[in-house]
């Protein structure tokens, strides 16, 4: 097992725990993984590798934004949704480390208690909440099929 292998490993554990913990930037650094290794290998089951595991990748990223986002946008306005968003970024600054997992749903839960009052704040935010959460067990299951196909690719190697 050659110290790549180790790194390109660490890597794309790391790039898991982003996709779980939207900290770091999961599946850029998964694929960043998986491309370091196919580059240092050089050989033709190493590039079909990647270039399986990027179209994973690249799927799941789509099918991310498309499928929940279609769902979230008919339960919560988009006036909300930015309201999350900056709630986020805020919290990440304010509470380290997991300030944007409070931050998100405190935020689009005020923007609807505004909107449409306590009775309907809550329903809002768990439809939003939801499309999180799917949104995340897209992303991840793309990327563990790419490390599975990694995975593959240097059983072949």
């Amino acid at each position: 097992m050659s110290g790549t292998l180790i790194v390109c490993g660490l890597v794309i554990v790391v790039g898991l725990f982003g996709i779980i913990v939207p900290i770091l930037p999961g599946t850029i650094l998964v694929a960043l993984g998986i491309g370091i290794w196919a580059t240092e290998d050089g050989s033709g089951v190493a590039w079909v590798t990647l270039g399986v595991a990027w179209a994973f990748l690249v799927v799941g990223a789509v099918v991310k934004y498309t499928v929940p986002g279609r769902r979230l946008k008919a339960t919560v306005p988009t006036r909300t949704l930015v309201v999350g968003g900056l709630s986020a970024v805020v919290g990440f600054f304010v509470i380290p480390v997991v300030g944007a997992l409070v931050g998100f749903p405190a935020g689009i839960y005020l923007a609807e208690r505004v909107r449409v009052g306590a009775d309907g704040a809550w329903p809002s935010t768990r439809a939003a909440l939801k499309a999180v959460g799917a949104s995340i067990l897209i992303e991840l299951t793309a990327a563990v099929a790419a490390i599975c196909t990694w995975v593959a690719g240097v059983a072949l190697t």
